[in-house]
């Protein structure tokens, strides 16, 4: 398995606005959710059943008193984009490459063998929170696992979510997310010499990197902005709209 962007977290105190945004008018599809230590999720794919497109996550804050990191962040940064998650196949090799490339990861957890992760820090990942996640036994692509969701509906561990209809308006797809850096060469060095993305278009003062799921990372080197996730680019919209302190603007 090679190294896959598999998705962009936004977090809020509470996602149920945005998710009957995402799997009602843009047509997304609900893949997973469940409560964990310190937050619950819930994943929609915003793409077709061919696996043509990209994942959000929508985050909100749980079980703070075991752990209140998200609940902190919300109290810091407000509303907006969280993180990057990064699938590899062996996450000890991935931590290896990154500390010989100067890179200290965090919450290094290898204990789970469902899903061994670690963290990567803004000041470290160009402004946003990457997280690196090995996997264990997973459905071989992306079309496999949408048909799967079909068949039985989405994951649930548990499900806790309203029993809102969704799914009322043909599918939107997440084209890209872009992320603005005030260095083109540092990020190109970390997303994709690291974390295995490959030039898929470029221009001046950007370049567009993508793995080969199908996600796609778009990088501006910006000298207007802190650095770390402008937007969301989605196809199947005409106006700009925001979401979750996130912006999403058409493709």
């Amino acid at each position: 398995m090679p190294y896959e962007l598999d998705h962009v977290a936004l977090a809020a105190p509470d996602i149920s606005e945005a998710l009957q945004l995402l799997a009602g008018p843009l047509g997304g599809t609900i893949t997973s959710g469940g409560n964990a230590v310190g937050f619950r999720v819930v994943q929609v794919w915003l793409g077709d059943k061919t696996g043509e497109g990209m994942t959000v996550e929508l985050i909100e804050p749980w079980d703070a008193e075991r752990n209140d990191f998200l609940a902190r962040f919300l109290a810091k940064h407000g509303v907006g984009p969280h993180h990057l998650t990064f699938k590899v196949p062996d996450i000890v090799d991935a931590l290896d490459r990154l500390r010989e490339a100067g890179y200290n990861a965090v919450n290094v957890n290898l204990s789970e063998p469902e899903w061994r992760e670690a963290f990567l820090l803004p000041r470290e990942a160009q402004g946003t929170v990457v997280q690196l996640a090995q996997p264990g036994q997973v459905l071989s692509d992306r079309a496999a696992q949408l048909a799967h969701v079909a068949a039985h509906g989405p994951r649930q561990n548990p499900r806790w979510w309203d029993d809102t209809p969704y799914a009322i308006a043909p599918p939107t797809y997440l084209r890209r997310v872009v992320l603005a850096t005030t260095s083109l060469p540092a990020a190109l060095a970390f997303f994709g010499a690291l974390l295995g993305g490959e030039e898929a278009a470029s221009g001046s003062g950007w370049i567009e990197l993508a793995w080969p799921g199908g996600a796609h990372l778009r990088i501006e080197e910006r000298r207007d902005r802190a650095p770390g996730i402008d937007r969301l680019e989605i196809e199947g919209i005409d106006v700009e709209t925001t979401v979750l302190g996130a912006r999403l603007t058409p493709a």
